[in-house]
């Protein structure tokens, strides 16, 4: 069964492709939006043409609604940032094909309005729309307030603390919180 996802009161959203590169690449160049992700650092094209894109590629399933969603805000579309939408433990050899990992990224001028928490429910959601889905599950850095606070506000609970292995940012501390359909 296809996810659906449909507009918000202020949001629309698509799922992106490597033809969207570089709006893509415009997040990851912002220290700001990297600090709770990497610590600040800005990717370089090369790297996000080597490494990121192909990584979005590899988890990209239009029909189960895997990927990359832009968040655009209406009425013109103006890009806010992305949702993240894949089996969680993706990268680890053995993903959870029914717990699905939910995160998201903004411009920063666009934090405290609320979009992040009004297109992470609108995922949710969705998501819980899907047979097959029984469980999604959002990780943060432990500092990072903002996200945590959006993930208790679409009803998400705190799991736990724990060490993960990052496959491109080697072993983070993250807390994990989960909400069951």
């Amino acid at each position: 069964m296809n996810m659906i996802v449909k507009a918000t009161e202020r949001l629309c959203y698509r799922q992106l492709t490597v033809d969207d590169a570089d709006m893509l690449f415009e997040l990851e160049s912002d220290p700001e939006v990297l600090r709770y992700i990497n610590g600040g650092n800005p990717v370089t094209r090369k790297e996000f043409d080597k490494v990121y894109i192909p990584r979005m590629e590899s988890f990209f399933n239009a029909e189960q609604g895997w990927g990359l969603w832009k968040i655009g805000l209406k009425p013109d579309d103006t890009y806010l940032g992305w949702i993240l939408i894949r089996p969680m433990g993706f990268f680890s050899g053995e993903p959870e094909w029914n717990n699905i990992e939910i995160g998201w990224r903004l411009k920063k001028e666009f934090w405290g309005k609320g979009y992040a928490t009004e297109a992470a429910l609108n995922f949710k959601n969705a998501l819980f729309n899907v047979e097959s889905v029984n469980k999604i599950t959002a990780l943060a850095e432990e500092g990072n307030a903002g996200s945590i606070a959006i993930m208790k506000k679409i009803g998400m609970n705190f799991i736990n603390v724990e060490v993960v292995e990052h496959d491109l940012l080697g072993k983070i501390q993250v807390v994990i919180y989960e909400v069951d359909k």
